[in-house]
């Protein structure tokens, strides 16, 4: 299992394997519980690092497939701390398909691992929208959880339940946010979307 001290161990250790292997500089962007936790917003542990997608000039592109020298790398990872071998991966890739929210990529916070790897973490705002969306998809459980910690206002929680409704157009979709938005207690934001 995954706190801040050990992701940035293996981040460190991601870095150099990509040292070693004389591979390419690589920028990823991580968001999910690994994110969260590195930011601080919430206090628990993880089991995986989502990446979201990889940093090329001023754009971020799909991460899948994940680039050979990187996976290569974390199955190393892998074996040598005994974790899973899947703690890399591209999980979320989907959410690039129907656009980030407005101002993302401004909004990552960036760290150097050194000369190979430099890991953008999403901002509190936008995994406000990822887990609101996630939150609806998956229902109860540790995307609500997570949700609750970030504590959005309902300004925020209102963005984000406007974002999430152009990435699932079903009016089903609709209901069910509405629902969940109620039982969060943002009445009012579920009566104006």
């Amino acid at each position: 299992m995954l706190n801040k001290e050990k992701l940035n161990e293996v981040f460190m250790l991601l870095n150099n394997r990509l040292e070693l292997a004389d591979a390419e500089p690589i920028s990823i962007v991580i968001c999910g519980g690994s994110a969260l936790i590195f930011i601080d917003a919430v206090q628990r542990i993880t089991r995986d690092v989502d990446i979201l997608g990889i940093i090329e000039g001023k754009k971020i592109i799909d991460p899948d497939p994940m680039p050979s020298h990187l996976k290569e790398a974390a199955s190393q990872i892998a074996a040598d701390l005994g974790i899973d071998e899947n703690w890399l991966n591209t999980a979320p890739k989907d959410i690039l398909k129907y656009g980030l929210p407005k101002g993302c990529i401004n909004r990552l916070r960036e760290k150097k691992y050194g000369r190979m790897l430099t890991v953008y973490f999403v901002s509190r705002f936008d995994q406000i929208h990822f887990k609101v969306y996630a939150s609806v998809d998956s229902g109860p459980g540790r995307h609500v959880e997570d949700l609750l910690a970030l504590k959005p206002t309902e300004e925020e929680i209102e963005k984000a339940a406007r974002w999430a409704m152009t990435h699932d157009t079903s009016e089903n979709f609709k209901i069910l946010l509405q629902d969940m938005l109620r039982k969060l207690k943002y009445e009012r934001v579920a009566e104006r979307i």
